[in-house]
């Protein structure tokens, strides 16, 4: 749906090309992200409950786990129900605005957890490297700071992308070639000169990228010659599996981004960045529930304890 003023065309609505045009693989591919995303929010939601209910789980490092599962959750509610809703819609539409809130919701959140994944590690590298005095440098106000800021800076970089995006022209062209409102399609159909948003997206995703990594690496650096120097074994093997959960999810979302962002532009292709985008929007916020049950005890204790207490409300 267009309006005609003025020898312009201004767009009313997007028209999202989806994963696939093939019809064959609508409804398989349905109940497949279906799954996918219930199992999500179902095991993100639970993240989020147990860390803020369980007493055991009442420390730093599972304050920044209940905030990796509220990105996790948050982006990929703000991609996955309208992709869900595109596979039983004859057209695939998305209105103008809501165009624009999904990509400020999304840039929001995609951006908070590489900086609370960073914030995790620096959790990390002070419960090995400065053990003594882990509570007192952890403060509950500097936990605060270090998920706040992230928000705060984040809700900056979408309402700044988002509003330079959405206040040029258009020109009648509505065909996005994804199945969301991302950045990069969006400025494909712009008619206005979008060099100057597209330097700061560029900037501003190298800067997000390469500080969060930095802060990331450097503390593991450390966390590794601290470990090297321990004399027991069995310390080392303690300290290697606190970092254990956290190294694969930063190896899984970190890997995703960097596949999709920094391979050459004449590699890209539609087809890849689409897989790529499904694995980072849907995939990854479902493993890392997983990774973190699956591989931490403290988690799987809790888990037990809060089954044990709803079983006896119950029984």
């Amino acid at each position: 749906m267009w309006m005609e003023e003025h020898n312009l065309t201004a767009v009313t609505e997007f028209i999202l090309l989806g994963i696939t045009d093939r019809p064959e693989l609508q409804a398989p591919l349905f109940v497949l992200f279906l799954v996918v995303y219930l199992t999500s929010l179902v095991g993100n939601v639970g993240m989020i409950v147990l860390t803020q209910v369980d007493s055991g789980l009442q420390t730093p490092m599972y304050f920044f786990l209940r905030h990796l599962a509220i990105t996790d959750l948050g982006y990929s509610t703000a991609v996955g129900p309208k992709m869900l809703a595109n596979f039983v819609e004859d057209e695939n539409t998305i209105s103008y605005y809501v165009c624009a809130t999904q990509l400020v919701f999304f840039v929001v959140f995609i951006v908070s957890e590489l900086f609370i994944l960073s914030a995790m590690s620096y959790d990390r590298y002070v419960a090995i490297c400065n053990p003594l005095l882990y509570t007192v440098i952890m403060s509950p106000r500097l936990c605060w700071v270090l998920v706040v800021i992230p928000y705060l800076y984040s809700t900056f970089v979408a309402l700044l992308i988002t509003i330079r995006i959405f206040t040029l022209s258009f020109c009648g062209h509505n065909v996005i070639s994804h199945f969301y409102c991302d950045s990069q399609p969006l400025l494909a159909l712009l008619c206005s000169d979008t060099h100057e948003i597209g330097l700061i997206i560029l900037i501003l995703a190298i800067f997000n990228l390469i500080s969060s990594l930095l802060v990331i690496l450097v503390s593991y650096l450390l966390i590794f010659v601290a470990i090297l120097r321990m004399n027991s074994t069995e310390g080392r093997r303690k300290a290697f599996s606190t970092c254990g959960s956290h190294l694969t999810v930063i190896s899984v979302f970190y890997g995703t981004l960097t596949f999709m962002y920094v391979q050459p532009r004449a590699s890209h292709s539609s087809d890849t960045d689409k897989v790529a985008s499904i694995f980072y929007t849907l995939v990854i916020p479902m493993l890392n529930p997983l990774i973190y049950s699956l591989r931490n005890k403290d988690v799987k204790c809790a888990l037990h304890r809060t089954w044990k207490k709803i079983c006896k409300f119950f029984l």
